[in-house]
């Protein structure tokens, strides 16, 4: 969800090189993604931008996060400040990669949040909770050892198949744990638990 066509153009062969027979949308306002996911029931991914003619960014994601919650959003934006970043995962969005970046940062960032995972910029402190540590997470919002385990390795980027494979038990009972942290952190999602503990100085 572009309003610019060379920027769609741009990032539809960037996002191209995933796989072989990928099929990219594109869409130049909100309302027209939103016909889009209505009318396909088959998109996995959205990737808009914060800046649309029709529609604040911020509101798209709310809306996309109500209407379509199994769609992961991932946002492309010249707006890279750190405000804008954790508004942006507050309102549902599971990436965010800055229009300054690379286009290998954007498919790798596509791929993490297809596989399960949360992507932000690398010079945010969102994305370093453990640098600014003070209290560990069980003891602030009173986890147990295996949740403690589980969200570490959820700040580490790591999908809940991994996560599963390192601890050696069921992906199961890792969205078990998964769903307690949820509820402890007051929050719906993986890039909305990292900002939190960013924002309250946890330590993993």
């Amino acid at each position: 969800m572009e309003d610019h066509a060379l920027v769609r153009e741009a990032m539809a062969q960037s996002l191209a090189r995933l796989q072989p027979g990928l099929e990219c949308v594109e869409a130049s306002s909100a309302d027209q993604a939103l016909a889009c996911l209505d009318a396909d029931g088959d998109i996995d991914l959205a990737v808009i931008d914060l800046m649309l003619p029709d529609m604040n960014g911020f509101s798209l994601l709310a809306v996309l996060a109500k209407r379509f919650p199994e769609v992961p959003a991932v946002v492309v934006s010249a707006i890279d400040d750190e405000v804008s970043v954790r508004r942006a995962i507050k309102a549902g969005a599971s990436g965010y990669v800055s229009k300054s970046s690379s286009s290998e940062v954007l498919l790798q960032a596509v791929r993490g949040v297809l596989d399960g995972g949360v992507h932000l910029p690398d010079d945010k402190s969102a994305t370093q909770p453990a640098r600014r540590a003070r209290m560990p997470a069980s003891e602030r919002y009173g986890l147990t050892a295996a949740q403690g385990r589980v969200l570490e390795l959820l700040a580490a980027g790591k999908t809940n198949r991994e996560i599963a494979d390192l601890l050696g038990v069921s992906e199961g009972t890792v969205k078990v744990h998964m769903t307690a942290i949820f509820r402890a952190l007051d929050v719906s999602s993986r890039a909305q638990a990292l900002v939190v503990m960013s924002r309250c100085g946890v330590r993993l």
